[in-house]
């Protein structure tokens, strides 16, 4: 099941008094706050759509202004608000990338080795992402994604074939 929207950051606190916020990027590639022009804040009271105005990166934190506010006293209830971008508005995948919301969930199919189970999350681990898989039997598989494992991954069908290589069960 696709998301509709993906989450691209969360704020954490106001900056300064002009409406700024704190935002840690929950995207792999945090400039792409540069060329957002619209996202959703997901508030205690429901969603805003907002418009980011002004970027800068400060650490590993994105500070963010938006149009729609301009004091401290704007911000200060949007502690802890995830930030959510639309599918039109996310950056555009490479051949084999995925998003990470749309590989949760899907089946994992090992043939040869007559294996199947789920992915339930993906781990960053820098080299190489590393997909986590609970099988039917019950153990938990941490599979590297890299071309040797990952042989074929279907979106509309929902599975991914995998090979599962020697020492990794």
């Amino acid at each position: 099941m696709k998301e509709d929207y993906l989450q691209v950051g969360v704020i954490t606190s106001p900056h300064g008094v002009h409406g700024e916020v704190k935002v840690y990027p929950t995207t792999d590639d945090p400039a792409r706050f540069k060329t957002l022009k619209e996202a959703i804040l997901e508030t205690r009271k429901g969603q805003v759509v907002v418009h980011p105005n002004r970027v800068k990166f400060f650490k590993n934190m994105v500070i963010l202004g938006f149009e729609e506010f301009d004091s401290m006293n704007d911000v200060e209830q949007l502690r802890q608000c995830p930030i959510r971008v639309t599918r039109e508005n996310a950056v555009k995948l490479k051949k084999d990338e995925y998003f990470v919301a749309d590989l949760i969930g899907i089946e994992v199919i090992d043939e040869e080795a007559g294996l199947k189970g789920t992915l339930s999350d993906v781990i960053e681990t820098g080299a190489n992402d590393v997909y986590e898989i609970k099988l039917e039997d019950g153990r938990e598989l941490l599979l590297p994604a890299i071309r040797e494992c990952i042989m074929d991954v279907d979106m509309d069908a929902r599975v991914m074939k995998v090979h599962i290589l020697d020492g990794l069960l």
